[in-house]
């Protein structure tokens, strides 16, 4: 695994889990440690404190507790699809039928996107670790398409407007985008989350 301080400088560490880590050494921390992903790189945030052998420990523990974490809580392909029939059967009485619903890795602006010619329904990853209300929130939106013709007027929303929690979804989409988009940042009010459909 390659480790980059936050001056960029590397070293190897020997690792089975062959991602990518920055280590971002911080004087302020002085015991925490704290781990995220941005891209495809695992960032470990440490005090500057730490040694080198603090720092390997607490690489080696950080990440092996993130890819647990995003093992744990991603839905695979199949998954995802059992799930997209359930809420069409309870949300839609059964007619959206997709062929398939897949994750995206390369979806960056938009949650989900779906295909009324050929019925299929991609997700972007970047919701691979929300919570499942709000991964069913952007399942119905996009089964809702399947069905409902001309984008996202009153019979798109009356049947959005069914699920109960659609509000405080949106409301997490709002935040999740962002935190997810720090250098377009700013005191404005956030997008709307229908817009990143």
């Amino acid at each position: 695994m390659d480790i980059r301080d936050g001056d960029g400088r590397a070293g190897r560490t020997p690792s089975a889990a062959g991602v990518p880590v920055i280590v971002r050494r911080s004087p302020r921390r002085r015991k925490t440690v704290s781990a995220h992903r941005e891209g495809e790189a695992l960032v470990v945030s440490i005090p500057a404190a730490f040694t080198t052998r603090q720092e390997r420990e607490w690489v080696a523990t950080m990440t092996q507790r993130l890819m647990a974490r995003e093992a744990r809580g991603r839905l695979d392909d199949e998954a995802l699809a059992r799930r997209a029939r359930r809420l069409s059967e309870k949300y839609l009485g059964g007619q959206a039928r997709p062929v398939s619903v897949t994750w995206a890795s390369n979806q960056r602006t938009r949650w989900g996107s779906a295909t009324k010619a050929d019925r299929t329904i991609r997700l972007s990853m970047r919701l691979a670790e929300a919570p499942g209300w709000v991964v069913d929130y952007v399942l119905l939106h996009e089964l809702i398409h399947l069905v409902v013709p001309h984008g996202h007027g009153p019979q798109f929303r009356a049947a959005l407007a069914r699920y109960p929690h659609a509000d405080m979804a949106e409301g997490f989409l709002r935040g999740l985008a962002w935190a997810q988009s720090p250098g377009v940042r700013s005191d404005q009010d956030a997008p709307d989350p229908q817009a990143l459909f």
